[in-house]
């Protein structure tokens, strides 16, 4: 120990040790592990299972297809939630995949939507139910939707009506990942001119999507969204037949003309996509969910338990 000069006071020379706070944290975090929440939405036949099966490099959701002409039409939205945990060199992530199968299918798709939307409010509604609990949970099991995958059908034109008022809808509760599905039925100028004319869309109807900007943002978070903001939406391919080349398991999709090998950026952008999700903004994802869509949620409800509240009291 030396005494400073000007303060006389003493400087401590021998090391402390709190910036073994990250470890303490991390060990605590890889023992309670992850949970991460995902929806799919969109039409039947654009590869929602597929894409999140080879997203995960897992399993999860089985892929039913098309339904049979002679099958009687679904009249409503019918909501699937599937978990399984995923271990990866020693991080334990619980997945909870929900697909909402048909949607837009039908002839008549007036508020097909609203199935979808009471959903994730019913999420933030149970996630505060337990946090306004006298006894509440130490950890409160979150089933917020974290991410919400948004599958535009490939036909190169533009969006479709209804896609412009379900993307409202849905960006006002969740964060919103619009993905171009099988994307390999376009050209290369095809998908270019068709992202471009989505992205158009998307400011002409002032549709916010994430990632968000934030004051809070450093400049490397900031170039790393620009990135894949430029990139919105992703054209992907999604596929879980795997051929050998080189000696490694890749996989692809074969069609009449060749192979389009999934991981190839040169082919799709499904790499990206998964990397977006994965590698750089899962965690965000979590906490701009707490942070922005469930905080606004949370606001609305208390606001008017304040004022119901009020109203009897005037009586």
């Amino acid at each position: 120990m030396s005494l400073d000069a000007q303060s006389s006071q003493p400087i401590l020379q021998s090391y402390v040790g709190f910036d073994s706070i990250t470890s303490q944290i991390e060990r605590k975090l890889l023992k309670r592990g992850f949970q991460f929440n995902v929806m799919v939405v969109g039409q039947s036949g654009l590869g929602k299972s597929t894409l999140v099966n080879t997203i995960f490099a897992s399993h999860l959701i089985e892929s039913k297809g098309r339904t049979q002409a002679d099958e009687p039409s679904r009249k409503t939205v019918e909501i699937h939630a599937l978990t399984e945990t995923i271990i990866e060199n020693g991080v334990k992530l619980r997945l909870n995949i929900v697909d909402t199968p048909g949607y837009g299918d039908q002839v008549n798709n007036e508020g097909c939507w609203d199935t979808i939307v009471k959903y994730i409010k019913d999420q933030h509604s149970a996630f505060l139910r337990k946090e306004l609990t006298a006894m509440r949970d130490r950890f409160i099991q979150d089933t917020r939707i974290h991410s919400c995958l948004f599958f535009i059908s490939p036909t190169g034109h533009s969006l479709k009506p209804i896609d412009i008022v379900v993307l409202k809808k849905l960006t006002e509760v969740v964060n919103v990942i619009p993905v171009i599905a099988k994307s390999d039925s376009l050209t290369i100028e095809e998908r270019l001119a068709f992202k471009q004319r989505i992205k158009d869309e998307l400011i002409h109807h002032n549709i916010k999507l994430y990632p968000y900007a934030s004051d809070e943002d450093d400049l490397q978070d900031q170039t790393l969204n620009e990135t894949y903001q430029a990139m919105i939406p992703f054209a992907v391919v999604g596929s879980e037949q795997s051929i050998i080349v080189d000696g490694k398991p890749v996989r692809v999709r074969q069609n009449r003309w060749g192979v389009i090998n999934v991981e190839n950026e040169d082919h799709c952008e499904f790499i990206h996509l998964r990397n977006f999700l994965t590698r750089t903004h899962l965690q965000d994802l979590i906490e701009t969910t707490s942070m922005i869509h469930y905080e606004t949620f949370r606001s609305k409800q208390l606001m008017a338990l304040k004022e119901s509240g009020q109203a009897g009291q005037g009586h």
